[in-house]
């Protein structure tokens, strides 16, 4: 009933035209700000899944490293309990430090992770190895498959077809106590085999080869290792799998998801898009000002019907109600034409790829958008509720109007 009064309202013309320009001017404003939280949103989720699948072919769903220091022993008992894990679909021992690479002049320092032959099967970085092949080679005769920035600064020569040169790289060696720095480092030969591309963050500081090559110049012991990498069968039993690792190894190795492994990353990706929301929830709240002066003439224009009404046994909650259901009404008008208009840009989007990055630089050249059900809820209930707590004043001063009939 207070919604049929409420549309009657809003249909009706009134006598100063100044009202329905009001009206109408809200609802564009509140449909113009919720198209923009949508797309907004839309466009963010776009973006982070695409991050999490870059980020998700270099690191692995669960990594175990060492609670404190850089390095920690793992035995075969331990490593067989890892394995008979009913969630552990494959895992990698890893051996990881920087190092500086030399190609003939030119140098850079790289982060150089050793890995045994099981890293194929926890990483995408043989997938995305675009260059060469993936090659590891062995102890004694080691093989590298560098970042594409790292292979273009120091000029790696990949071409199958001619004779690798040998690359010297430079590490530190493990609890060195030697007063010499010449002896706390060792220095070893290495050949390239392929470069990977997956994000410049990776492309221009990794570097991989063979985990025996690594261990043997910087000195670990045999079951000494800087991380465990595991695969799982079910990326999304990560939570249980972390904890029943971690009760498994003990306080002196720390067990991170994909997640925590990347904590600030994810953050800041979702402190953005919610700055960005909290920015455009601005605009609805300048709408509600406009939703305010609407009604506040409406409650002046509709003095009589007021008067009437409370003559015909309507009491205060029943005039509060109808003018707060104008309010919603308004804002509900306002929020459907805002999130059938970013749905049907996004769907364009998604289809034909109509607006795209500048640059040109990376990898993709469009804006990629993925709508969730979570984000139209929440835009909506944000309008609403705006929308509420702005009707509510007008709605108060109606409903105390003093009863008055001429």
């Amino acid at each position: 009933m207070y919604f049929t009064f409420a549309w009657r309202y809003f249909k009706a013309k009134k006598s100063a035209n100044a009202i329905n320009i009001i009206a109408w001017v809200t609802v564009g404003v509140i449909a113009f700000a919720t198209c923009c939280q949508v797309l907004v949103l839309s466009v963010f989720n776009g973006f982070e899944d695409l991050v999490k699948s870059l980020y998700s072919s270099f690191y692995s769903d669960i990594k175990i490293v060492p609670a404190t220091g850089k390095t920690f022993i793992l035995t075969a008992e331990q490593m067989a309990a890892i394995k008979n894990q009913p969630a552990v679909a494959a895992f990698s021992m890893i051996a990881e430090d920087k190092a500086l690479l030399k190609n003939y002049d030119a140098r850079t320092r790289v982060y150089l992770k050793g890995v045994d032959d099981n890293y194929i099967k926890v990483s995408g970085v043989a997938a995305k190895t675009n260059r060469g092949r993936y090659f590891t080679g062995t102890t004694e005769d080691p093989y590298l498959v560098a970042g594409s920035g790292i292979q273009s600064a120091t000029s790696l020569n990949l071409d199958p077809a001619l004779q690798g040169n040998d690359i010297t790289i430079i590490l530190p060696k493990k609890n060195s106590v030697d007063n010499d720095p010449l002896k706390s480092i060792s220095e070893g030969f290495i050949k390239a085999a392929g470069s990977f591309t997956i994000q410049q963050d990776f492309d221009d500081n990794y570097a991989i080869t063979n985990i025996g090559f690594v261990k043997q110049q910087m000195g670990f012991a045999a079951d000494e290792y800087s991380a465990v990498e595991i695969k799982l069968k079910n990326e999304e039993d990560s939570k249980d799998a972390k904890e029943k690792l971690a009760s498994l190894l003990g306080k002196n190795y720390k067990v991170q998801t994909k997640y925590e492994q990347n904590t600030s990353l994810y953050n800041t990706m979702k402190l953005e898009k919610w700055a960005i929301y909290g920015v455009l929830t601005l605009i609805l709240i300048i709408a509600a000002f406009n939703m305010v002066s609407a009604l506040t003439m409406l409650v002046l224009e509709k003095r009589k019907d007021i008067s009437v009404l409370q003559s015909m046994g309507a009491g205060q909650n029943s005039i509060l109600k109808i003018f707060l259901s104008e309010g919603l009404l308004l804002g509900s008008i306002g929020t459907v034409a805002g999130i059938v208009m970013a749905t049907i840009l996004c769907l364009l989007q998604i289809k034909f790829e109509i607006i795209k990055l500048a640059g040109g630089s990376f990898l993709l050249d469009y804006f990629p958008v993925k709508l969730i059900a979570a984000d139209y809820i929440l835009v909506a209930a944000t309008a609403i509720a705006i929308a509420f707590i702005a009707a509510w004043f007008p709605a108060r001063k109606a409903s105390r109007q003093a009863f008055e009939l001429r």
